[in-house]
């Protein structure tokens, strides 16, 4: 079953202010309506079952509150992934979501975002870049990582629309 916006009011109340879906009715023997609908998924996201279907709590408040899903991808413009009350909700593509990511990856050593040692023992100290329409630009050498986030953190609000820190 395809599903509408109408069923899916039929089925949740969701409260812009709040980003919180609520069960109108009871889906199951073990929910009732009046309860909060779904929960939190390991990839860091509200997920709700509808009608059968496991649907991204956020992708659900676009759909409920404009009647089409969304073109590209939500973007959470806080970074919070469960913060799904409607301000905090963008759609854009992937590109222009990435540009809000705000924590370096798990496997970046220096825990900085945009930030790498340089590896160069003629150049001790740590790089910035950034990436822009699919290439990497070179930002600099700094003594510290701090310095480096820096200068990373300056570019990134200056060439990445999408960004919001």
């Amino acid at each position: 079953m395809n599903l509408t916006q109408e069923r899916l009011k039929e089925l949740l109340h969701y409260d812009p202010e709040t980003g919180i879906f609520v069960w109108l009715v009871s889906p199951n023997s073990r929910v009732q309506a009046g309860e909060v609908a779904g929960g939190p998924a390991s990839c860091g996201y509200w997920r709700i079952r509808v009608c059968g279907a496991r649907h991204s709590a956020h992708r659900l408040a676009w759909f409920w509150m404009t009647g089409a899903w969304p073109l590209f991808e939500i973007d959470h413009r806080n970074g919070i992934g469960t913060d799904n009350r409607w301000k905090n909700l963008r759609d854009g593509t992937r590109s222009f979501n990435i540009q809000n990511q705000r924590r370096a990856r798990s496997d970046n050593k220096t825990g900085f975002l945009g930030v790498h040692r340089s590896g160069k023992k003629e150049r001790k100290g740590f790089v910035a870049k950034i990436q822009l329409d699919g290439k990497q630009r070179y930002l600099g050498v700094f003594s510290t990582a701090e310095a480096a986030h820096a200068a990373y953190l300056a570019a990134k609000r200056r060439i990445h629309p999408g960004c919001v820190i």
